[in-house]
């Protein structure tokens, strides 16, 4: 783990790292966000039957747009030229789970980490969204990086 925090100068103020001089090279990054509800309302949205309609579909077209505005959501992250973005989500019905899965790719200066997580994120917002109407209770449980690959180090979460 890194001794200091980056994004602080030495002053401890706030600031965007500067990272011109670093090489560009392909970076990658998976992240994972869960949502628990009612087996009812997971049968719904794996049979496309949300009340504000196809639940998949507007959850993972909403990661994708989110991914391309984090720098305008999350202060001090660098804009990137993205190469890829998509989320994929599967549903367990009789565990009233929504799993979506976000991937993210670049080839720059900087990794995609908050690209991928914010995708991510966005994504579990709409399915909240889409089935509010017929379950208030829904939770978002995990938001979570899984893995990111280029740039100086690799990780993977281990599960």
């Amino acid at each position: 783990m890194e001794d200091r925090l980056t994004h602080l100068d030495e002053n401890g103020e706030a600031r965007m790292v500067d990272v011109g001089a670093k090489p560009a090279s392909e970076r990658r990054a998976r992240a994972r966000a869960r949502l628990r509800m009612s087996p009812e309302t997971a049968r719904a949205v794996a049979a496309g039957e949300g009340p504000k309609g196809e639940v998949l579909t507007v959850a993972r077209l909403a990661g994708i747009q989110a991914a391309k505005q984090t720098p305008s959501l999350i202060p001090l992250a660098h804009p990137l030229p993205l190469t890829f973005v998509d989320v994929a989500a599967s549903v367990e019905e009789e565990g009233g789970t929504v799993e979506l899965i976000a991937a993210a790719r670049t080839v720059s200066q900087t990794g995609v980490e908050m690209e991928a997580m914010t995708a991510a994120a966005v994504a579990a917002l709409a399915v909240y969204d889409m089935v509010k109407g017929m379950e208030r209770g829904v939770r978002i449980e995990e938001v979570v990086l899984l893995e990111k690959s280029g740039g100086r180090t690799d990780w993977r979460l281990e599960e």
